[in-house]
């Protein structure tokens, strides 16, 4: 018997966790975050590779054991007896995932294990393994959590999302995992075996189609595949895995009267020949039609004579949702669609009328169907215009999205009046005063803005309590935050005063639609404010006070500057001339090239978040700072900074209001762990040295009783800048100095 783990999405963990309840051999099935452990002979473990339509990988793992550095970690790797597991003459590869305070980089810690797995095999059995980072013989998975890591062989080789039909695709194709889970969730194994005929209208290269009928004729995802990752590995037992390939082979489904109308259709004549020939290299091309058609002329497809009936075997045993298929009759059919959702404003706007085509197609054309609408947009999922029965939260790449499952009801549909869509784009009574306001506001601060030499300024700051927004003027382009309503707000009311935003900014900012940036504020759950919100590459680069600065205004909940710290990055500038300079939960490190620009002898930046300094080191190298003096560290500051022996004549402390990321030891509460953490900040400190901590925390009181060693002075009102003098009760920045 063997452990394995079979990693998945984000939001898929359930669907694999029912694929492995049906694999032959697969038991003690556990869903965990990222995947599902199970355990089984190495035959379960081949099955899943050849089965699994939602897994990315299969693990099996080597070894578990504390790695709290390099040497515990090179250590850790050469318990393992790698001559089972790596022959001679065969290839190398690492994957390593994870990092912490002494193992800062993956790909630091991915060659202490290939140098731990070389060094035994070259010492204990005389020879030397080459590396191929692109098709080694042996993948070895290290995945560090805290400073556990664990140590195992990837069976799958390359994701197991790549099925082995792919030559080319149009834009922005569906992973197969991803399509065979929106199939998962929309029942089709179940509608397949009924005979449901089903219809993808922007099939684009057509995997979901292809999927689907890969799916109905029982036939293995991993069939078509040249290689896995067991194939080079020592412990592979090719009896076994041939005979798993023909017992796969003989349970496809070849004739196509036994399987039900599978169709796509796209207005792209490129993306239906890219379709086609995607269709003959999975071998389904006799089993799906695609033809070339606009969605508005899209109808039902006519039942294939000999469809199979409810209760048929189309899905196939090894598909758990087949098991419903004698269940009462269901929809005559499934509309599967994965429209374009956009990533900037702009892109929203210009595809609110193909959603609500959608929405009327699927009321005219198909009564009776079941509808699967997958977007990355909520805003676009309203404009279908119709009540799902489930929403399946599920992630392509980096982006979070919704699956809608949408009944179409038999009844008839009422024909609306003409222009009723271009009436709903019309801004409400509300929106002049609200355009009026932020016109005003505008006016003045530009004056202000040039005097100053200020590129990047607050223009509107929920003024009007009815639009409740903060409005930031990037230079040429604007980063408009609402602040989420309460639940006592009508959806409906705010969802009109959004419309009104984003129809009449553009003109009163002075910026074009697709440079409008729109996001909501709100509580941010553990670790949120480390993700990616799209993948829009938005980077640019703005100037404040002689320094230059990349913001990207679409991708993060954050932009990479906080505008409301300008005189406090500039108080630093001043105050860093001749130290050493120490910035905790430095975010961007915006602060540091201040310090280091006004002639810090040394600086050192410190954030849990590789993201951010990555982001850091792009603002460090585009001010000519990234110099060895100024050092950037990947830590929990509230683990790294009780070990250090040296001190610093200026440290700044600007930490979230809020943290409980797993990557720390424990949450951070500024409120609560403020006193705390200054004062191991006062044991850094340099004779003469200052602290300059900023909380943002609307009710924030400094706890000057805990910190007896500490003289404070409120700095709140000088560092507040005119343009977020409505935000003054979220302002917070003390100076503090040794008694």
């Amino acid at each position: 018997m063997h452990s394995f783990f079979a990693t998945t999405s984000k939001g898929m963990e359930r669907l694999l966790a029912d694929e492995l309840a049906h694999i032959e051999g697969a038991s003690a099935v556990a869903p965990q975050r990222g995947g599902v452990a199970f355990e089984g002979p190495l035959a379960a473990g081949y099955r899943v590779c050849l089965w699994s339509r939602t897994a990315s990988r299969v693990l099996l793992p080597l070894g578990r054991f504390v790695a709290a550095d390099d040497v515990a970690l090179y250590q850790g790797v050469q318990a393992i007896a790698w001559d089972e597991h790596l022959a001679p003459g065969r290839t190398l590869a690492v994957d390593f995932v994870g990092t912490h305070e002494r193992i800062t980089h993956t790909r630091f810690g991915a060659q202490r294990v290939k140098d731990a797995i070389v060094d035994q095999l070259r010492e204990g059995r005389g020879f030397r393994p080459s590396v191929d980072t692109e098709r080694p013989d042996l993948r070895v998975n290290v995945h560090l959590r805290g400073e556990e890591a664990q140590v195992a062989i990837d069976l799958s080789g390359e994701s197991l999302h790549r099925r082995g039909w792919r030559d080319q695709a149009v834009e922005a194709p569906l992973k197969e995992n991803l399509a065979a889970a929106i199939l998962l969730f929309a029942g089709w194994p179940a509608l397949a075996a009924a005979g449901a005929p089903l219809l993808d209208p922007m099939c684009g290269s057509g995997t979901l189609p292809i999927e689907a009928a890969l799916m109905a004729a029982r036939r293995a995802p991993g069939l078509l595949r040249e290689r896995f990752g067991f194939h080079g590995w020592a412990g592979h037992d090719p009896e076994i895995w041939q005979a798993l390939v023909e017992e796969a082979r003989a349970q496809a489904i070849t004739d196509p009267a036994r399987l039900p109308p599978i169709h796509g259709s796209d207005e792209d004549e490129r993306a239906i020949r890219t379709a086609r020939a995607n269709a003959r290299r999975a071998g389904v091309a006799e089993l799906v039609t695609f033809e070339r058609r606009p969605f508005d002329e899209v109808a039902p497809p006519p039942p294939r004579p000999s469809a199979p009936t409810p209760g048929g075997d189309a899905g196939g045993p090894r598909d758990a949702a087949a098991s419903d298929g004698e269940r009462a009759p269901g929809p005559r059919g499934l509309l599967v669609v994965n429209p374009p959702y956009g990533e900037r404003l702009g892109d929203e706007e210009a595809l609110v009328p193909l959603y609500e085509a959608i929405g009327d197609g699927l009321r005219r054309r198909f009564p009776g169907w079941l509808g699967a609408v997958f977007t990355g947009s909520p805003r676009l999922a309203k404009a279908v215009g119709l009540r799902p029965s489930a929403r399946h939260p599920l992630w392509n790449g980096p982006i979070e999205c919704r699956l809608l499952l949408l009944p179409i009801s038999d009844a008839p549909v009422t024909v609306a009046a003409p222009g009723w869509r271009l009436a709903r784009e019309r801004p409400s009574p509300g929106a002049e005063m609200f355009a009026n306001r932020v016109g005003k506001n505008l006016r003045h601060l530009r004056k202000w803005a040039r005097r100053e030499d200020v590129s990047c300024f607050r223009v509107y700051d929920a003024d009007l309590p009815e639009y409740a927004f903060a409005v930031d003027l990037y230079e040429d382009a604007a980063h408009v935050q609402e602040y989420q309503p309460p639940r006592t707000v009508d959806e409906e009311a705010a969802e009109v005063r959004r419309r009104d935003a984003r129809l009449v900014l553009p003109a009163a900012l002075g910026v074009t639609p697709e440079r409008l940036f729109f996001k909501t504020r709100r509580r941010r759950g553990p670790g949120e404010q480390y993700q990616r919100l799209a993948d829009a590459g938005q980077v640019r680069v703005v100037r404040e006070g002689g320094h230059r600065f990349r913001v990207n205004l679409a991708d993060f909940l954050d932009t990479g500057l906080f505008l409301d710290h300008r005189l406090v990055r500039a108080l630093i500038g001043r105050e860093a001339a001749g130290r050493d300079f120490l910035n905790l939960f430095c975010y961007t490190a915006t602060a540091t090239v201040y310090a280091a620009a006004g002639g810090a002898r040394s600086t050192t930046s410190v954030d849990l978040s590789r993201t951010y300094l990555e982001w850091a080191q792009g603002n460090l190298a585009e001010n000519r700072l990234d110099g060895p003096a100024h050092r950037l560290v990947q830590g929990d500051v509230m683990a790294w900074l009780p070990e250090q022996q040296r001190q610093w004549g200026l440290v700044y402390v600007a930490p979230p209001t809020f943290s409980n990321s797993k990557r720390m030891e424990d949450s951070f509460d500024v409120q609560r762990d403020h006193a705390a953490l200054l004062d191991e900040v006062a044991r850094h400190l340099a004779p003469g040295g200052a602290i300059v901590f900023s909380a943002p925390l609307r009710r924030f009181k400094l706890d000057e009783a805990a910190l007896p060693g500490l003289a404070a002075e409120d700095l709140s009102a000088r560092t507040l800048p005119p343009d977020f003098a409505r935000s003054a009760r979220d302002h917070h920045v003390f100076r503090l100095v040794r008694r």
